[in-house]
């Protein structure tokens, strides 16, 4: 009775409060420490007590934290939402955060589902090639397709020629003349023509580029390239792009009197 009579009317202590709202003592000492909610009084035997105030205050801790609003949030903010407005633009900033992390979320199980697909497809445990697939795949990369068609000396190679940045702004550039070549397909070009065999010099400009002069990487090049039946949208735009070329690159190693891949053969 002596510990019951020490806690004035009005208050309530550590546990009363944590049974009352339903989190636990930890929590209430640590929002404590943390500077969050403290008690607003303490009894003559050094008990921590609480108000019914501080239950109100308590309460929108918990709502703001299930908001996904942080405790560094919720201490700065606990003081300064007195208005309707205030409210509003702490609800509509912690909207646009979850909005985010949604998008990051959906981005991390399409690569996943992406993933398992590849995983199944290529039939070996290769982590090394999981994590190639998965970097494209945070970039957004379509090509990562590629990688799959790689051996572990290619992908060596790749990872020690490019940096993310580098890699991404060849990917881009690759691209962006796999899609000139497409349009001169389209348009039924010759592959002689002057404006067909400019973009047959960039695209060679782009292989020499990749494998930094190495003539002897160009016959694994052949064999990632070589797409008999396309299996997925990339694999069909490519082989578009590579019955295109053969005849135009032809005529372009006839033009400059070389043959790269008759000097790897020898």
């Amino acid at each position: 009775m002596e510990k019951h009579r020490a806690i004035p009317q009005g208050y309530m202590t550590v546990g009363e409060v944590a049974k009352k709202i339903g989190v636990t003592v930890r929590t209430l000492q640590y929002y404590d420490k943390e500077g969050v909610l403290s008690p607003s009084a303490e009894s003559e035997g050094g008990r921590r007590l609480y108000t019914d105030k501080d239950l109100v205050t308590l309460h929108q801790i918990i709502s703001l934290k299930s908001l996904g609003f942080s405790l560094d949030d919720i201490k700065r903010r606990l003081i300064s939402l007195e208005t309707p407005t205030e409210v509003e633009n702490a609800l509509a900033e912690q909207a646009d955060n979850i909005r985010k992390k949604i998008e990051q979320l959906t981005a991390s199980l399409t690569a996943i589902e992406q993933l398992k697909a590849e995983v199944l497809q290529m039939q070996t445990v290769n982590f090394k090639k999981y994590a190639d697939i998965i970097v494209n795949l945070q970039m957004k990369n379509d090509s990562y397709y590629l990688i799959k068609r790689f051996d572990d000396d290619m992908l060596d190679h790749i990872r020690n020629q490019f940096d993310k940045k580098s890699g991404l702004n060849f990917m881009d550039r690759f691209k962006c003349l796999s899609d000139e070549i497409i349009q001169l397909q389209k348009e039924s070009v010759p592959p002689e023509s002057e404006k067909c065999q400019q973009v047959v010099r960039e695209y060679w400009g782009l292989i020499m580029e990749f494998t930094n002069g190495d003539m002897s990487m160009l016959p694994k090049l052949m064999e990632v390239g070589n797409i008999d039946t396309a299996a997925n949208a990339w694999e069909e735009r490519q082989k578009i792009v590579n019955d295109y070329l053969e005849p135009a690159l032809q005529v372009y190693f006839s033009k400059i009197g070389v043959n790269p891949f008759g000097e790897v053969e020898r």
